[in-house]
């Protein structure tokens, strides 16, 4: 699909990334983004104030992933006012995108339990998806042999009030959505190549642990890149549509994996 032009709003969309590692980053995300012409902010879940109103009022919020869980929240404070801050922007309609840690704070934010998994699911693997997930902008994951990156060991029962959208053979909840503004992805669609490398590092101890084969984790995720880009670009650009209809990408084909051009991977200002 071709996109002719962009709408221009009066003011640039803001999103806000909340960041619980450096390197676990917007990734592939960012492209979507800045074809569309929004202004990327991070802050660090850890250091920086989560109440802030420039988080508050942002149009999207997406909280992004990390090697901590739900049940550290004694250790790791912040942790709790992400939850208030997921708790209050989807009771007034404000987007939130969850992914992995995200989307376990959306799941314990509305309700849901969240819990130690009976295994650590490390790599490259099918999801499959529910009547709700097929009808959802996560419909290209029913292509055949798309694939998607797990990295998890928490998983969450589903909360009151939500659609489950996608599992698998090891988790019945890999994906559910809230209202129309909260979408949380227990699955990695925002990792690329070149990013992962920086994972294979900065979760070197967690690998090791769990007998992941790294050479292979390497293989799989080189192997899968350019259609995992593609996947996140056709999914992440139907959320946005959905979201808000009017404005269009800036460039031709942000769906057909087209590159709108790079940006840097730490785009826009850190709050403080």
């Amino acid at each position: 699909m071709r996109m002719s032009g962009r709408y221009r709003p009066e003011r640039r969309r803001s999103v806000v990334a909340i960041r619980h590692v450096a390197f676990e980053d917007l990734g592939t995300l960012a492209r979507t983004l800045d074809a569309r012409g929004w202004d990327i902010a991070y802050c660090e879940a850890s250091t920086d104030q989560l109440s802030h109103r420039s988080i508050r009022d942002a149009d999207l919020v997406i909280v992004l992933g990390g090697p901590i869980g739900v049940a550290d929240m004694t250790t790791y404070r912040f942790l709790s006012s992400e939850m208030h801050l997921i708790e209050r922007r989807l009771a007034r309609g404000k987007p939130v995108l969850g992914i992995c840690l995200g989307a376990q704070l959306m799941a314990a934010a509305l309700g849901g339990r969240v819990f130690a998994g009976h295994v650590k699911e490390i790599g490259w693997g099918e999801v499959s998806l529910t009547p709700d997930g097929l009808r959802s902008p996560l419909a290209p994951l029913d292509r055949p042999g798309a694939k998607v990156l797990h990295w998890h060991g928490d998983s969450f029962d589903l909360p009151p009030g939500a659609r489950r959208l996608a599992f698998n053979a090891q988790y019945a909840n890999q994906a559910f959505s809230h209202g129309t503004t909260g979408l949380a992805l227990q699955f990695h669609i925002e990792a690329d190549a070149r990013g992962l490398e920086e994972w294979y590092v900065g979760h070197a101890v967690e690998l090791n642990a769990a007998g992941i084969d790294l050479k292979r984790l390497r293989r799989d995720g080189r192997a899968e890149a350019e259609r995992a880009r593609q996947l996140a670009d056709d999914i992440f650009e139907g959320w946005l549509a959905e979201l808000f209809p009017e404005e269009q990408p800036a460039v031709a084909g942000i769906g057909e994996g087209r590159s709108s051009g790079i940006v840097p991977r730490m785009a826009g200002a850190i709050l403080s």
